[in-house]
């Protein structure tokens, strides 16, 4: 598994290169990059509500087998 705090001090700095460079426009780095945070908070998110996220699931299956039959 990557190292969130490892992809999110390079997508900072490269972002931090990007703004240096005074570049006008949107590009496709600039898109990638906020991809790539979402992605990390994303993946914080479901690492840390994991387990609550599975309780969850597993009631409302539970709930949705009880209601067909």
């Amino acid at each position: 598994m990557l190292n969130p705090y490892a992809t999110l001090v390079t997508l900072v700095a490269v972002a931090k290169d990007r703004l240096q460079r005074e570049e006008k426009g949107a590009t496709a780095v600039e898109y990638g990059l906020m991809v790539g945070l979402i992605a990390v908070f994303i993946i914080g998110a479901v690492v840390l509500l994991g387990e609550q996220l599975d309780g969850l699931f597993r009631e409302i299956g539970a709930a949705l087998d009880t209601a067909g039959d």
